[in-house]
């Protein structure tokens, strides 16, 4: 069994970064002193679960978190400094602040180093998060010791119900829009207007007409959809909310 480190201060490591063609260095007191944050580790960057659901998501609730007292969003992993620029930028995840832990030795300090050699990626992280304030560990949740890669306790939602027992956390919506587009500015207007944070996917940019087409059933804009299902275009989003 992994051990929680509640109560504990966080590891003191100095991580070298990349940032506009330079190398800087960057230390746990720059990324936790005076500060509350939120950090979840994962096995590494690019990897199935990593992308589809553990980071998304964080970066998909950021603003409720800053609006609930958390100052930064720290997403941990054993690679290096190169490899998480690449994921942030494929993630397009500008809401979260990585942290490549290149010599695990963060990893190492939080006592969640595991070896993957099995899969070759030698030793990596285990998947964890945690809410750390001024530096000291408030609350841990560490995955199951189970064989695979579990995902259940370090989700974003996990955390939020901690952190905000009594908020009750939007369905995700997502906004099939098109350039100079009015009734798409109708419905963006809309949903800001109930305080309803949207993704939106842009034709000729992030999709096609036979992107939309094929989920929508039709090619005019906006499409939108509110927890899985189709609501429709601008008229019909105005109906739904009202």
């Amino acid at each position: 069994m992994f051990e929680s480190k509640e109560g504990q201060a966080v590891p003191q490591v100095t991580f070298p970064i990349r940032q506009n063609d330079e190398w800087i260095n960057i230390t746990s007191d720059a990324l936790f002193k005076n500060k509350t944050v939120i950090v979840f580790s994962l096995p590494g960057a690019f990897t199935p679960t990593c992308s589809s659901a553990h980071l998304p998501r964080y970066n998909e609730l950021y603003s409720v978190f800053k609006a609930h007292g958390i100052d930064d969003i720290l997403c941990v992993a054993v690679n290096d400094t190169f490899v998480m620029n690449a994921w942030k930028d494929s993630q397009e995840a500008d809401n979260i602040t990585f942290v490549p832990d290149g010599n695990a030795e963060f990893t190492d300090g939080m006592g969640m180093l595991v070896d993957k050699k099995d899969l070759g990626f030698g030793k990596r992280s285990w998947r964890y998060s945690m809410l750390v304030k001024d530096g000291i560990i408030k609350k841990m949740f560490i995955e199951p010791d189970e064989p695979g890669d579990p995902f259940k306790v370090s989700d974003a939602d996990t955390m939020l119900q901690y952190i905000a027992p009594d908020y009750q956390t939007q369905e995700s919506v997502t906004m099939f829009t098109k350039p100079g587009c009015p009734f798409c500015a109708k419905a963006k207007h809309l949903l800001s207007d109930k305080g309803l944070q949207f993704e939106e996917v842009v034709l000729g940019k992030d999709a096609t007409t036979v992107s939309l087409r094929a989920v929508s059933g039709s090619v005019t804009t906006p499409q939108v959809f509110i927890g899985g299902k189709l609501i429709g275009g601008s008229e019909d989003l105005a109906a739904y909310l009202a």
